[in-house]
């Protein structure tokens, strides 16, 4: 009789080492799902922004004779007057602004001639942590068509 020592079965420590490797891979695609669930958050809030100033470019562009020069969101109308349409666009674009972004966010509105420039700058927490950069989007635009250029 052959009575050689042959392995049938698992053992205890293969298992242990299996559910290692296993708890490992796991923990990695949940940091990996996390990481894109931030990314995509900070992705959606830069979109919003963008829209929220391209909406103020284009109630500016309906208003072109209104100033809406504006050095800060503080300096924004405090209520919306629908009676003044430069004040309600002004008071909707600061609104929409803090909702988005947070009351840390700031914007500046700069006209010179036909020329309108949007600044917007807010902390990007979500998907950077504490400490952050602030992200900042300056947009350009002319209102009308300045004199000696085709329309």
């Amino acid at each position: 009789m052959n009575m050689g020592s042959a392995q049938t079965g698992v053992t205890l420590i293969e298992v242990l080492v299996a559910l290692l490797v296993l708890s490992i891979g796991v923990l990695g695609v949940a940091m990996l799902q996390l990481n894109a669930l931030k990314h995509t958050d900070s992705a959606l809030r830069s979109t919003q922004i963008s829209f929220i100033a391209h909406d103020l470019l284009e109630r500016i562009r309906a208003n072109p004779d209104a100033n809406y020069t504006l050095a800060s969101l503080s300096q924004a109308p405090t209520s919306g007057n629908p009676a003044i349409p430069r004040d309600q666009d002004l008071f909707d674009f600061a609104d929409q602004i803090r909702r988005v972004a947070g009351e840390s966010a700031q914007a500046s509105v700069a006209a010179t001639g036909a020329r309108v420039t949007v600044t917007l700058d807010w902390d990007d927490d979500r998907a950077q942590g504490e400490g952050a950069l602030r992200q900042t989007m300056t947009l350009y635009s002319l209102i009308r068509a300045e004199r000696g250029t085709p329309p």
